[in-house]
């Protein structure tokens, strides 16, 4: 007889299948600054050009009239030298009260600010930006101020142009955020099939 000797070979291990991620969505509440809309930025813009006025009525108009400067003859460009010097007023107001205090006196009585959209301190690039080239730009159109009314985030073109937002300092509003959370093995629950 023949001895036979049955090897037997242990069958291969396979393995473990690799179940797709199980994901369940959370909700969470978040606040965040409110954005300041047309009327309150418009108010706040009208209690500054008052104080830019008040300021060329004690000063500016004065010293035109001591220097013996004519007031309303247009010069080059129809701009008389009265406006050129009201019109480095105005931007230099908005200008240095915005880069020191993040806002103007209308927008402090209003409890308003201009931020930085990616929330870092505002640097002479965005003031450039907002406050003398977009400024100078609404401010001859007029249209642009209008834009704060359809945009999301209530934006002007002089915002866009500097990557800023007006915000109201004490007010905020409730935001709900949505994402997705994977669920690790222990903590499927009993009776998941995966």
């Amino acid at each position: 007889m023949t001895d036979h000797i049955e090897h037997t070979q242990e069958p291969a291990q396979l393995p473990d299948p690799v179940l797709p991620p199980v994901y369940e969505s959370v909700q969470t509440e978040k606040f965040r600054p409110k954005f300041a809309g047309f009327w309150t930025r418009f108010w706040a813009y009208l209690i500054d050009l008052l104080i830019v006025s008040a300021i060329s009525g004690i000063i500016i108009k004065p010293l035109f009239r001591i220097i013996d400067i004519p007031i309303s003859n247009p010069g080059f460009l129809l701009f008389s030298p009265y406006k050129v010097v009201l019109l480095i007023l105005f931007l230099s107001y908005f200008a240095v009260m915005t880069k020191i205090f993040s806002q103007t006196v209308g927008k402090m009585i209003l409890g308003i600010k201009v931020v930085s959209t990616n929330g870092s301190r505002l640097t002479w690039g965005n003031i450039l930006f907002r406050e003398v080239i977009g400024r100078f730009i609404s401010k001859l159109l007029t249209i642009p101020y209008l834009l704060v009314i359809f945009m999301p985030k209530k934006e002007a073109v002089h915002d866009l142009f500097a990557d800023t937002h007006v915000i109201h300092e004490q007010t905020f509003e409730r935001e709900v955020v949505t994402y997705k959370r994977e669920l690790k093995s222990d903590e499927l629950q009993g009776g998941t099939i995966v």
